[in-house]
């Protein structure tokens, strides 16, 4: 009994010292590190804004800036400031720090840190220097790496605007989806904010995109920047509308549009990768196909493949153009190939035919993913052959 006693306070006192020693340890080295860390973050700031004397935080807690922005420096001689952003790409946190004149010059950009599979998108940076707001909007978005430079360019104007509130000015900093949610509803205001947008299964002249409400009570029509809303008794109730015989017309092609199933049981070696198939009074075809992207193809010891094909809907017309698309689902890799499932990806193939269909840009990192998609559609094309008499095929 004496030596569990004795061994139990050896234990505690080895504990004890221990744990007085790592204290001491972390006494010692936690004001270094917070400097080593406060080097790397000044030697950041200083690397966008090299003429700076010094850099004071900037508290952002009352302001409205753009979502992107997560911290802002200024610039102690009155230069500037330096803007950090959290955006993303195909991947997810993409941290870029920008920075810029108070007369809105950028004076560099980098990313700090990010996700993506960056080639020449790292060093993008480097076009935005000495540009204000119109020599960004020149920029090229890389071909290839579409989305993580659309979004490393957004971020950067996302800077230059949170320079123009700072110094005390306006701006709007609505995202996208913001302008696009305000244009629908400012349009359509009995559909209460709440849209949909709906696939296209009939060619409509003259119309870009058609929104439901959800309620029930209506649409919206996209025409370039006009948005017009037409309630279901066929009444445009947007003010300013001088003709309203394109949004009338539209309105009619899509209450008389009929589908109607079609049975592949006809069609053995269709049905291996055609989901489902139907067709509209006006001989168009909406077809569900599968493509084998990474999910299939890809896959090893450290990211496993899913096993899953990707499935995208596409609206076909008897001359083979895609009038509408979209992926229906898919388990590609986060990050990178499940941006398939992005309006930026899919809405590419609108329009496109069976001869230029292949013309996209692939998505950056996801060769795989990218080419069981082109897949896909491949093989709905194969199925409008078919099913307009054609010889069946793969």
């Amino acid at each position: 009994m004496k030596t569990k006693i004795r061994n139990l306070a050896v234990f505690v006192c080895i504990c004890s010292v221990i744990t007085l020693l790592l204290a001491v340890t972390n006494f010692i080295t936690a004001p270094i590190i917070e400097e080593n860390q406060n080097a790397a973050a000044n030697q950041a700031l200083m690397e966008v804004m090299p003429d700076a004397q010094g850099f004071e935080v900037v508290d952002i807690s009352t302001l409205t800036l753009p979502a992107t922005v997560t911290e802002v420096n200024k610039e102690t001689s009155g230069l500037g400031y330096v803007i950090k952003l959290k955006t993303a790409g195909y991947g997810s946190d993409m941290i870029i720090m920008c920075g810029v004149t108070n007369d809105g010059v950028v004076t560099g950009a980098v990313c700090l840190s990010s996700n993506e599979t960056l080639g020449k998108e790292k060093t993008y940076g480097e076009n935005f220097k000495d540009k204000d707001a119109a020599g960004v909007e020149s920029v090229d978005i890389i071909t290839g790496a579409t989305k993580t430079t659309e979004a490393y360019k957004n971020a950067i104007k996302d800077a230059l605007n949170s320079v123009v509130i700072l110094g005390g000015g306006s701006v709007d900093i609505r995202t996208e989806a913001e302008i696009l949610a305000d244009n629908l509803s400012a349009a359509f205001p009995d559909g209460e904010g709440s849209f949909e947008k709906m696939f296209m299964v009939e060619y409509l002249e003259g119309i870009d995109a058609v929104y439901t409400a959800t309620n029930g009570k209506g649409f919206v029509f996209a025409v370039g920047e006009q948005f017009v809303g037409v309630d279901t008794d066929g009444t445009v109730v947007t003010e300013g509308v001088e003709d309203a015989t394109l949004f009338t017309n539209a309105l009619a092609v899509i209450k008389a549009t009929v589908t109607e199933d079609i049975d592949l049981t006809s069609f053995p070696d269709l049905a291996k990768h055609v989901v489902s198939a139907k067709k509209t009074a006006s001989g168009n075809f909406i077809l569900e196909t599968k493509g084998a992207g990474y999910g299939i193809k890809g896959g090893n010891e450290y990211h496993p493949a899913s096993g899953e094909y990707i499935i995208v809907r596409v609206a076909v017309t008897p001359d083979m153009q895609i009038l509408d698309c979209i992926t229906v689902s898919e388990a590609e890799t986060d990050g990178l190939g499940d941006a398939c499932a992005d309006e930026s990806f899919y809405g590419r193939f609108a329009g496109k035919t069976v001869n230029d269909y292949k013309e996209i840009d692939a998505i950056s990192g996801a060769t795989l993913t990218t080419d069981g998609y082109l897949q896909a559609i491949e093989r709905a094309f194969n199925a409008v052959k078919t099913l307009n008499g054609g010889a069946e095929n793969e």
